[in-house]
C-alpha cells in the first residue's frame, strides 16, 4: 500500500439541504477534421432527500480554443458548431439529466426516468458508494475484476465515482489509496486545476491518455481533472494536447438555486 496520506472529510449536510457542485470545464469538441476546446460551466444541486429533484445549469460561455482548424472552415463546409448537450437549466429525479427532455416547466426543463437507479462503477449513486467496502485492497480487487474494459477500466472507474463529488469521505480515502495501487499511477503534489487551485494529483499515465485526477488538499474531496494525448491519434490529435481540463468547487447550501457565501 502507497504511503499516501488522504484528509478526507465532508461538510454535514441537514434534510432540505443540498451538496452544491461547480465544475469550469474546457471540453474537446470535434466537427469532422476540426477541434477545438470549447469553456463550459455547470452549476448543481444535489438535494439531501433522495426523492427530491436534482437541478443542473447549465452554461456555454462561447468561449473556444481551436486545436485544428477553424470555425471558419468547419462552417463553410456545412458543420453545425452548436454544443451537443443544451444549455439551460433542468431537472430530474436522481439526477437523471441524459434522459429525454420534457415540455418546458415554469421556465424548467424536465427530465425522465424516475425510478431511483441501482447504481454501478459506470451509473454511481449514494447506494451505490453505501455498497462499497471501506478496505483499500479489497477496493483495488473490486475496481480490477468489475472494470475490464479497455476504455472503462479501473482508474476510470474510480475518477468517474469521485466526480459525482457525492463519495463519504471514509470511502472517498479508501478508493484514493486503492487507485494509488493500480499500475501506471502516482501522486504528484502541487498540480494546479484550471482555477489555479494546487491540488494532490493522482496520474494514469498508461495508454492513449494521461489522466490526472486532482483532490482538494483541504478536504480530499474531487477538485477536476486534465486529460491529455499521450501519442498522436488517428484524429490528428498530436502527443501532448490536453483534451479536458475541469475545476470542481463544491460546497453545502440551503436550497436549490443558493449559491455558496
Amino acid at each position: 500500500m502507497p504511503d499516501l496520506s488522504i484528509a478526507a472529510t465532508d461538510r454535514p449536510l441537514r434534510p432540505g439541504q443540498y451538496v452544491y457542485v461547480e465544475t469550469h470545464a474546457w471540453w474537446l469538441a470535434t466537427h469532422g477534421p476540426h477541434q477545438l476546446l470549447a469553456e463550459h460551466r455547470l452549476r448543481q444541486w444535489v438535494p439531501a432527500d433522495a426523492e427530491r429533484d436534482w437541478v443542473l445549469e447549465r452554461e456555454v460561455t462561447g468561449a473556444q480554443e481551436w486545436i485544428k482548424g477553424s470555425a471558419e472552415e468547419a462552417l463553410d463546409e456545412g458543420y453545425d458548431l452548436r454544443p451537443a448537450a443544451p444549455p439551460g437549466r433542468f431537472r430530474a429525479r436522481h439526477g437523471a439529466f441524459d434522459a429525454d427532455l420534457g415540455e418546458l416547466d415554469a421556465g424548467h426543463r424536465p427530465c425522465g426516468r424516475t425510478r431511483r437507479p441501482r447504481g454501478s462503477w459506470q451509473t454511481p449513486t449514494r447506494e451505490f458508494f453505501g455498497r462499497l467496502p471501506r478496505d483499500p485492497e479489497t477496493l483495488v480487487r473490486r475496481l480490477r475484476e468489475e472494470n475490464t474494459g479497455s476504455w472503462f477500466g479501473p482508474f476510470a472507474a474510480g475518477v468517474t465515482a469521485l466526480r459525482t463529488c457525492l463519495v463519504p469521505a471514509d470511502l472517498r480515502a479508501a478508493l484514493c489509496l486503492a487507485l494509488a495501487c493500480l499500475p501506471g499511477v502516482r501522486a504528484v503534489e502541487g498540480v494546479e486545476n484550471i482555477d489555479g487551485v494546487a491540488c494532490l494529483a493522482l496520474v494514469h499515465d498508461a495508454g492513449r491518455t494521461r489522466t490526472e485526477l486532482m483532490l482538494s488538499p483541504v478536504d480530499g474531496q474531487f477538485a477536476g481533472e486534465r486529460d491529455t494525448v499521450r501519442t498522436g491519434s488517428r484524429a490528428g490529435l498530436a502527443a501532448g494536447t490536453v483534451i479536458s481540463s475541469t475545476a470542481v468547487r463544491t460546497a453545502v447550501v440551503d436550497a436549490e438555486g443558493a449559491l455558496p457565501a
